[in-house]
């Protein structure tokens, strides 16, 4: 089973846990991480770090987060390259989670996040889908 790791500012992970196991019980290998104003980036990778060591049975951690490219992304993306068959997923709701509970059992990391973001349509992204559009800079040398 896929762990997940939710992690949004203020309650709002806590919320959708306990919103989605409200409908679906209770949810092994989840853990939310709420992002209180003024945590320092060192604290929250720690927190990750431990969130993601708490879900992972072997399988993959999906992390969940509620925008590209701010603080709770950037740490899970970190995270993410130090760890085999981690995704970050970006654009999280309770209506997502629901939806992509049924796929924890059955799905690789790598065809999760494809199925979530096709999921979740255009306020949906993930690690991957971002590094497609902007590919790693690579030096180019000048045969002269």
């Amino acid at each position: 089973m896929l762990g997940w790791v939710i992690v949004c500012r203020g309650y709002a992970a806590q919320e959708m846990q306990d919103a989605l196991e409200e409908n679906v019980g209770s949810l092994a290998q989840c853990r939310a991480v709420n992002v209180q104003e003024g945590l320092s980036a060192n604290m929250l990778s720690r927190m990750l770090c431990d969130a993601l060591h708490e879900t992972d049975s072997g399988e993959g951690v999906i992390f969940f987060t509620e925008e590209t490219g701010g603080t709770p992304y950037r740490i899970a993306a970190l995270l993410s390259h130090k760890h085999e068959n981690c995704e970050v997923i970006s654009g999280v709701t309770p209506e997502l989670l629901r939806a992509a509970v049924a796929w924890r059992d059955t799905l690789s990391s790598e065809a999760f996040r494809l199925a979530v973001v096709a999921q979740g349509g255009e306020s949906v992204s993930s690690l991957w889908h971002q590094q497609q559009k902007n590919p790693p800079f690579v030096l180019k040398h000048s045969h002269g």
